[in-house]
């Protein structure tokens, strides 16, 4: 059975910090494409940003210079460092894990964490 858990949303001040954490479990961590993603109330799901099998490392131009995406394969994690928050980053935040398989395309997701900026 897959399991991803996200941990680390929270309230934080505009400017602050947050450390989201997802911990994968059932799938052979090292191969898959890990993402973030986030949705906000009435919006779609975006990708944040994520992190190839190899390493290869892609952000939304909104996050950009602020957000850091980093994973441990050793420990079957991924994080997201996101730094200088502000109130358009509220949302809630979802792990992604994805491969691409000779018959079919495998997709899994978190149960979100939420993320809300405000003073």
């Amino acid at each position: 059975q897959v399991q991803l858990v996200e941990s680390g949303g929270g309230l934080v001040q505009p400017g602050g910090s947050l450390r989201l954490s997802c911990a994968a479990s059932g799938i052979t961590f090292s191969i898959y494409d890990m993402g973030w993603y986030r949705q906000a109330p009435g919006k779609q799901r975006d990708l944040v940003a994520g992190i190839t099998s190899r390493g290869r490392i892609n952000y939304a131009d909104s996050v950009k210079g602020r957000f850091t995406i980093s994973r441990d394969n050793a420990k079957n994690t991924v994080s997201l460092q996101m730094n200088s928050l502000k109130p358009e980053d509220t949302a809630v935040y979802y792990c992604n894990a994805h491969k691409e398989g000779l018959l079919k395309t495998y997709d899994y997701w978190g149960q979100g964490t939420q993320v809300t900026v405000s003073s």
